[in-house]
């Protein structure tokens, strides 16, 4: 139980560890940028690889008609911490509890959550990429859609974009691992030698 209780705890830090780290990262070279420009996202922030990098990506996706990534412009960055820091408290309320079916509560939570953060960013991504400003546009391509790959490296004009999870993903995804060690670690009040135990207190003793 003590060994579960630890994993849980861990498992906590490491999910309110991934605020601080970037969740994201989408990465753009092209031959007149051959260093690269980029930006990771935050639970609450979007800032760029470099300290240009966001200013002039924003820059570029005007000429597009693609709109500015702020932000003040992503409502889900409004309430993604929110949901992390309720993840990292139902985490300790699971190692509180030190039972598989705790345990196994939240990491099925984990795997909700996180499925549906992939579909919205996903679905972001195609908003951003689709719904283009054409009447603003300085370079238009007809039938041309600009949005970058959810996993994996896809060509948008003369450029290679690339999106990859960033620490804070891993983070969270180690904290999903302790789980599943916690959840699969016998012992604890749930365990069929706790309730038998419970029902039948000489078994617990051994034969005389």
């Amino acid at each position: 139980m003590l060994r579960r209780r630890l994993l849980m705890i861990a498992a906590a830090a490491l999910v309110v560890g991934a605020l601080a780290l970037p969740l994201w990262e989408i990465r753009l070279v092209a031959p007149q940028y051959p260093e690269g420009l980029g930006f990771r996202i935050h639970a609450s922030n979007v800032v760029g690889i470099k300290p240009n990098d966001l200013q002039s990506i924003n820059g570029l996706n005007h000429y597009i008609g693609m709109k500015p990534i702020h932000a003040d412009l992503i409502p889900e960055l409004r309430w993604i911490p929110w949901i992390v820091i309720g993840l990292a408290l139902a985490g300790l309320a699971a190692a509180w509890r030190a039972s598989r079916g705790a345990v196994g509560a939240w990491l099925a939570a984990v795997v909700v959550l996180g499925t549906a953060g992939l579909w919205d960013f996903r679905s972001w991504e195609y908003d951003y990429g689709h719904n283009l400003d054409m009447e603003n546009a300085i370079i238009v391509v007809p039938g041309m859609s600009y949005q970058p790959p959810l996993l994996g490296s896809k060509q948008l004009l003369n450029f290679t974009a690339t999106s990859l999870p960033a620490s804070g993903a891993f983070a969270l995804g180690a904290a999903f691992l302790l789980g599943v060690g916690a959840l699969v670690m016998p012992g604890g009040p749930g365990s069929r030698k706790a309730r038998r135990t419970r029902l039948h207190p000489a078994l617990a003793q051994g034969p005389a």
